[in-house]
């Protein structure tokens, strides 16, 4: 046999020296040279190639909250995009949404052509959201047209083509320069004709003509049996297809928005509720809902002198969430009205949603602890939004909370109480949007209390509804009866970030307010006890 293959040195490097021969290279030095050699290679890359750049896709922003962020920046720009969706699921309302907003917001005129409603019943749609069409139509910045079609009085005779909408539709887009342009809805437009190959045709044709003048399009599409919409072309031929759905579930309506698809860019994939009021369309992106909001060194009082000394001195963290949980009547919503007062006093904004009891009922009932909401109200900084639980969806609260804290812009919240939330959801949806619910205030920066009805005979599902772990301040308010008497305690079981006092006090409601005593309860008698059944 030979002798085995064996490495040949390179010339001039004797094994185990250096190329020239003398002492044997060190490992340091040799890593050294490796990577001087590995930097040299990437200056070179550097100056030889350039750096690719990513090519943007252009984007037209629908001015739609939340629909901007869901789809990055917008509809994609000269391109179609087909909403599809059944009756009642919010197209017409989201189409008429994003050409306004485009004339109103980023210069940019539309077009809206109907083949459904009369001009009349359009106008009083878009003034229904606080658009003045009248004021738009003089400006040049809108066209409203109705392509009026009645399926009785068309007879089909020969080739059918779209050169009469083409020139109708061209005509209105070249008279005020219009970027954007609404079609509503599609199926109207081929509703008396049968030959489905024409309808194919001409179809892939209007399109075309939609990207050839580069024009921004929402084609509105009924949805289909088998198909996203009845002719099942649509969304093959959009370059974004968005799915709206009006979903009934215990007798409780929830609106949902999906990006099915989008050409050329990342988007949302999820489903999102998505709200329409007299404000016009929102949409809550889910995905909004993180960790990455900022952390304020700021405090603010709660409300209660002798409970910011149990607080540091300071009271809350601004931006905060803080948790107030007891059984019936041991003054949550008292010591929430407190902080609610004392933000109006620093002339803050506060909003409180209020789920069990109507405004007029609260300001009367904390009046009777010199807590004065009325005057707060009825000076602008205090706004109730009182609605029982089962009035809506969770997605629906959550959208209708997210909405008034963008249109007021608070600086404190009240959410009283959050327990109300399981009589129309499981503990784990109620888990789930509260979480959402958390996130998104402290995203805006709202110092938030959340207020809790605790008993001793709740489910398993129930238990899961808990947030404690989610705030950063949790505050116990419990009942105790001392030698036949009734009275109330607190405890700070949490507080993130600040140093706090984790004896049990008692407190008193009183005509001057809510007060906590100085003096320590007896140890003997601190076990704080929970009536069954509370």
């Amino acid at each position: 046999m030979g002798e085995p293959l064996r490495r040949r040195p390179r010339p001039g490097c004797d094994r185990g020296g250096s190329a020239s021969g003398g002492r044997p290279e060190s490992a340091l030095r040799r890593f050294a040279k490796r990577g001087e050699r590995a930097q040299n290679k990437l200056a070179f890359f550097r100056t030889k190639r350039p750096l690719m750049t990513a090519n943007f896709l252009a984007k037209a922003p629908t001015g739609i909250s939340g629909l901007d962020e869901m789809t990055m920046g917008g509809l994609p720009k000269g391109r179609p995009t087909l909403l599809c969706g059944g009756p009642g699921s919010g197209k017409t309302l989201l189409s008429m949404s994003f050409i306004v907003n485009g004339a109103l917001r980023y210069g940019e005129p539309g077009v809206f052509m109907s083949f459904e409603e009369r001009p009349e019943d359009l106008r009083a749609n878009f003034t229904s959201l606080g658009f003045d069409v009248d004021d738009l139509t003089k400006r040049e910045l809108l066209v409203v047209d109705h392509v009026r079609l009645e399926r009785s009085e068309i007879e089909e005779s020969g080739e059918y083509d779209l050169e009469g909408i083409f020139v109708r539709l061209g005509y209105a887009v070249d008279t005020i320069g219009a970027k954007r342009v609404a079609i509503d809805t599609i199926e109207a437009l081929f509703a008396g004709l049968s030959n489905e190959a024409a309808l194919r045709s001409e179809l892939r044709r209007l399109f075309g003509w939609l990207k050839e003048r580069g024009l921004t399009a929402i084609i509105t599409g009924e949805r289909g049996a088998s198909h996203l919409t009845r002719y099942g072309l649509e969304e093959y031929v959009s370059d974004c297809v968005i799915v709206l759905d009006n979903r009934i579930v215990d007798q409780l309506s929830t609106r949902r928005l999906r990006i099915l698809k989008y050409r050329g860019s990342a988007h949302g994939a999820d489903e999102y509720p998505f709200l329409i009021d007299e404000r016009g369309a929102s949409v809550l992106p889910i995905s909004s809902a993180g960790l990455d909001h900022s952390a304020c060194p700021e405090r603010m009082s709660t409300g209660v002198a002798s409970l910011d000394s149990m607080l540091g001195g300071e009271g809350y963290f601004v931006g905060s969430s803080i948790l107030v949980s007891g059984a019936a009547g041991t003054g949550k919503s008292s010591l929430a009205a407190h902080f609610a007062e004392a933000g109006c006093g620093r002339g803050e904004k506060v909003v409180y949603v209020a789920l069990e009891e109507s405004a007029p009922q609260i300001i009367r009932n904390m009046a009777s602890i010199g807590v004065d909401l009325g005057r707060w109200a009825t000076s602008g900084l205090l706004r109730f939004n009182a609605a029982r639980p089962s009035y809506y969806g969770l997605e629906t609260h959550l959208a209708k909370i997210l909405r008034e804290v963008q249109c007021f812009q608070p600086k404190l919240a009240v959410i009283d109480p959050i327990s109300s939330f399981l009589s129309i959801g499981s503990g784990r949806e109620v888990h789930a949007m509260l979480l959402r619910l958390a996130d998104i205030l402290k995203a805006h920066n709202v110092t938030t209390v959340f207020t809790e009805l605790v008993a001793t005979n709740l489910r398993r599902d129930e238990a899961e509804a808990s947030v404690s772990s989610l705030m950063d301040t949790w505050i116990s308010l419990r009942r105790l009866e001392i030698a036949g008497d009734a009275r109330r305690a607190l405890c700070i079981v949490k507080s993130r970030g600040m140093a706090h006092s984790r004896r049990v006090r008692e407190f008193v409601l009183e005509d001057a307010g809510f007060t906590v005593v100085d003096e320590p309860l007896d140890p003997s008698i601190t076990t704080l006890r929970q009536e069954p059944g509370a």
